[in-house]
């Protein structure tokens, strides 16, 4: 009948929002965010999906204890997951779409080592430690572009950094590492409010092809978790393997669990050793004008980090160079995508509304007044490279101590209201349907 037509095509017309203009100094088009990234049968739909659509979520506020207690407080716990997570695991390895290979090993200062007869350039690993390239994975920008991001934020280096950025009118893209978000919440929502794009860097910045499946999925598991749960439900698109290290299997988890795209690099500034004197200032302003008198196809993706005030002293001076160089400049993620997130064009967009994300710790269950978080599961789980099921038995996910500092070592290494976003277009739908149902009995 005429009427139902008319019912179904309301959320046609809902879905067909404009865009919401960034200030992004380049020109490249996105898409109108009316769909999620993956298709509509990825995993990550069910990790994250609420039952009812909706961008009015409540989510904890940021830098709360409420908020912080439902993550691990350093390396997390296999036996804690959400048990979505563990699903979405052992569907893609029973589909063969996780890569059976083993997992790598390394000592301090070294790269990690493959058992004898793998080949770390051979198809079957491709480790990204050994430069191999995996068709799908990001090493170079759009032609003429310098795409900018920063690894290891928040830090007590990005203020500094951010004050920068917003006196040049430049978006970054920020690989955060989880437990740093945990620690600086307000540097977190400071950078994310200036309207940059947020991806992920792991929850502790492991080598991430010496851990197992399960390792793979918690480390990058809970910072698409805490990075959803922190910027209005915007499910991150990219992640950045810490050291580079990743490989066929690590990022086919990535991609097939939580629907994360591996992002890398094509000059390394080595800035990260400032302090150690592993390099210096001159040497990394010397490299730069190298790299930006070369061939401007493909662009650059320079590995540079908020990590210290000499780290972000050395992107300063860069910056003098790029523009003159006849380089154009970008957020990262804005130029390798045709959005920031999932399921929004950036931070300054609206969450579609068929797409919106629920909160998964919801599963985990509070034991104490003290805020410990224990998860009970019963099910099998894909705990290492080889496929091997075991059983998850009942643990626990203690409150967050100060992890961040050990973390900034090892790679050297006031709260706002949280964000509420609401689709500006559901108005306009309801009162549609008002209209609808006003004029129901003519309609039939």
């Amino acid at each position: 009948m005429l009427w139902h037509r008319l019912f179904f095509a309301f959320p046609l017309a809902h879905a067909a929002r404009f865009r919401v203009p960034h200030d992004h100094s380049h020109s490249v088009e996105k898409r109108l965010p009316t769909s999620w990234y993956q298709p509509e049968d990825h995993p990550v739909h069910a990790l994250f999906k609420r039952d009812q659509p909706t961008d009015g979520t409540n989510y904890p506020q940021v830098g709360t204890p409420t908020w912080s207690s439902a993550y691990p407080a350093s390396s997390p716990d296999v036996n804690a997951l959400p048990q979505q997570w563990v699903d979405a695991l052992n569907d893609a390895v029973e589909a063969g779409n996780i890569p059976n290979i083993p997992q790598s090993k390394n000592t301090p200062n070294t790269n990690p080592v493959y058992p004898m007869g793998y080949n770390p350039n051979g198809a079957e690993i491709c480790s990204a430690t050994y430069k191999c390239r995996i068709p799908g994975d990001i090493w170079d920008a759009p032609a003429n572009y310098f795409g900018i991001s920063f690894d290891d934020g928040p830090t007590e280096a990005s203020p500094r950094l951010l004050q920068f950025l917003e006196a040049h009118n430049q978006k970054a893209t920020h690989f955060m590492i989880g437990v740093n978000i945990i620690e600086n919440p307000q540097l977190f929502l400071d950078i994310f409010h200036a309207g940059h794009d947020i991806a992920v860097h792991t929850w502790t910045h492991p080598y991430m092809t010496t851990l197992s499946n399960l390792e793979v999925v918690a480390q990058l598991g809970w910072t698409t978790e805490l990075i959803r749960n922190s910027t209005g439900g915007r499910v991150p698109r990219y992640w950045r393997p810490p050291y580079g290290d990743s490989d066929m299997r690590v990022r086919s988890i990535a991609k097939e669990v939580f629907g994360l795209e591996t992002v890398l690099w094509n000059h390394d500034t080595e800035d990260w050793s400032l302090t150690s004197n592993g390099t210096t200032p001159q040497i990394i302003h010397d490299s730069f004008v190298q790299w930006l008198s070369g061939p401007k196809d493909p662009g650059l993706i320079t590995l540079e980090h908020e990590l210290s005030d000499m780290s972000v002293n050395a992107f300063m001076d860069a910056w003098t160079l790029i523009g003159p160089a006849g380089w154009q400049t970008a957020s990262l993620a804005s130029i390798i995508g045709d959005s920031t997130y999932q399921n929004s064009d950036d931070s300054d967009s609206p969450v579609t509304a068929d797409s919106a994300i629920a909160d998964t710790t919801a599963a985990l269950v509070p034991q104490s007044s003290s805020g410990t978080q224990a998860h009970q599961s019963q099910t099998t789980a894909s705990d290492s490279s080889s496929s091997t099921k075991v059983v998850l038995s009942t643990s626990t996910v203690s409150p967050p101590a100060s992890a961040a500092s050990a973390v900034a070592q090892s790679v050297q290494t006031s709260h706002a209201a949280p964000l509420v976003l609401r689709d500006p277009s559901y108005a306009t739908f309801s009162i549609c349907i008002a209209a609808l149902m006003a004029t129901f009995p003519i309609l039939v």
